[in-house]
């Protein structure tokens, strides 16, 4: 809501505010911009290590399965917003309103003054470092590098609840300041509308094809399954966190009849691994900016960036806007995305991250019934070999 009312504002501002007053505020977007560019190596590095290296703990063959389906569940949503992005999105946003839109970075108004701000390394050593410790915590038990990362991971939380994340509305407020004042806003507006409405589309249909999975893997109705989870979905649109729709959500997955053992496993585990709503967004979000930059949308860049997708939303924070917090290392290094790019990437993504963490949240109960098949049938197959 505070991401509607900041593009709202920056609208009506840019539309009466002298040249001077935008600048002012092109300024302070440029200075968090800096910042927000020397944070992304810190972030990745943040959420990448412990978020692998927790998958080292737990319940074994079980907790592998669970990372093997929720890795296909995302890169099988990114592929579906790519598909839907190169078939459909050149006919949604026809060529015309492309071109008139432009670059929207070419007609911003020049900040007064910036202050450098470089990062303390490049945003593919951080994500190489972040993979390969990640990585060695988990085969080698290594706790005590564990805890260190873990508590390295507080501290840049709470930069991003305390500092970014609420700076985000006053950064987006003078992104679109700037845009009316070019004349781009409204053209921008229509694209965002026309996104997030195949956005929405594409949720529902991701959610089908979960629950269709998990319906025929138990032999259930998956509308029914759908249905028993709208108390999760709408507990997420309001929260805009997974992590705090824990409690909804395990309760709800219990009602499918899950196993207990694997709906207290699975629903804490998949809140914080699986987020193919937002994999479907990121996607959608990155298409269209690369569009609107006059750029093709090929199968080459874009399949793997979604395979790399898959990996980084497994650390992906499960709070407000985490999940274009983790991916932002991605849009600079596979898509060559500049800081107007990015800064337009969170404004799309937070403008409609409720809707996102609900899909994931709802996705989460297909998940957990997938697993309950999955144990049910090991178990029932040890009974037999038993009883031979």
């Amino acid at each position: 809501m505070r991401i509607i009312i900041a593009i709202a504002l920056g609208g009506g501002i840019g539309a009466a505010a002298p040249a001077w007053f935008i600048r002012i505020f092109s300024t302070f977007n440029d200075i968090f911009g800096s910042f927000l560019a020397f944070c992304i190596p810190l972030i990745i590095m943040a959420f990448i290590i412990p978020g692998i290296g927790e998958l080292g703990k737990g319940a074994g063959k079980l907790l592998g399965a669970t990372t093997f389906i929720v890795y296909v569940s995302t890169c099988a949503a990114g592929m579906l917003a790519l598909f839907v992005a190169k078939t459909g999105f050149q006919t949604l946003l026809s060529p015309s309103l492309l071109n008139e839109v432009g670059n929207p970075g070419d007609s911003l108004l020049k900040s007064y003054f910036t202050i450098e701000m470089p990062p303390i390394f490049n945003v593919m050593t951080a994500l190489l470092f972040a993979f390969l410790l990640g990585i060695g915590i988990a085969s080698t038990k290594a706790d005590q590098l564990m805890n260190i990362s873990l508590e390295f991971k507080s501290i840049i939380s709470k930069v991003i609840s305390v500092v970014i994340i609420p700076m985000l509305p006053f950064h987006i407020m003078g992104i679109f300041m700037n845009m009316t004042q070019a004349g781009a806003v409204a053209l921008i507006l229509q694209v965002f509308i026309k996104v997030f409405a195949a956005i929405l589309l594409m949720h529902v249909i991701m959610l089908i094809l979960q629950y269709s999975v998990a319906g025929a893997m138990n032999r259930k109705n998956p509308f029914k399954m759908m249905k028993t989870m709208i108390p999760a979905y709408m507990t997420a649109l309001g929260t805009q966190s997974s992590a705090a729709t824990i409690p909804i959500t395990l309760k709800q997955v219990k009602k499918l009849g899950t196993d207990e053992d694997i709906a207290d496993f699975a629903v804490p585990l998949c809140a914080t691994i699986h987020i193919a709503g937002s994999a479907i967004t990121l996607t959608s979000v990155a298409s269209v900016i690369l569009l609107l930059h006059g750029e093709a949308l090929t199968w080459s860049q874009l399949i793997p960036f979604i395979l790399m997708l898959g990996v980084t939303m497994i650390a992906a924070p499960s709070v407000p806007g985490g999940g274009v917090m983790a991916t932002l290392g991605l849009f600079q290094t596979m898509l060559g995305f500049d800081e107007a790019m990015i800064s337009l990437a969170i404004a799309m993504y937070v403008a409609q991250d409720s809707f996102g963490t609900a899909a994931n949240v709802t996705g989460d109960g297909a998940i957990a019934q997938m697993l309950h098949a999955i144990k049910n049938r090991s178990f029932g197959n040890r009974q037999m070999d038993h009883q031979s």
